[in-house]
């Protein structure tokens, strides 16, 4: 059983920027693909971005590639999330996932996730 918890998350201002982490604990975190969702009020849970067991390779959404970074640390069990320029439509709520497969943007092919972090960006 995988437990993870999510941080970083506030009230910016559109360009602003933040860093989500996700520490891990109860598993082998090296084992697990690593991914960030978001869910905004009245949305579907979106993928955002997700990160290879050896962090060497990433897969990032269309609305986030090239913006946001996704990277992780599996010495310390974290996977981080760097969002510089943030816009009011990164709003949402951020939760952090592992799962075994790869490639994937589905939710359902995660199967632990944390209790999500707010991000709140104003225009």
């Amino acid at each position: 059983q995988v437990q993870l918890v999510e941080s970083g998350g506030g009230l910016v201002q559109a360009g602003d920027s933040l860093r989500l982490s996700c520490a891990a604990s109860g598993g082998t975190f090296s084992r697990y693909v690593m991914g960030w969702f978001r869910q905004a009020p009245g949305k579907e849970r979106e993928f955002v971005a997700a990160i290879r067991w050896s962090g060497g390779i990433t897969l990032y959404a269309d609305s986030v590639k090239g913006r946001f970074t996704i990277s992780r640390d599996n010495a310390k069990n974290t996977v981080h999330l760097q969002m510089p320029s943030l816009k009011p439509d990164d709003t949402a709520v951020y939760y952090c996932a592992a799962g075994g497969n790869w490639p994937t943007r589905l939710p359902s092919a995660y199967d632990y996730w944390g209790q999500g972090t707010q991000v709140t960006v104003s225009s």
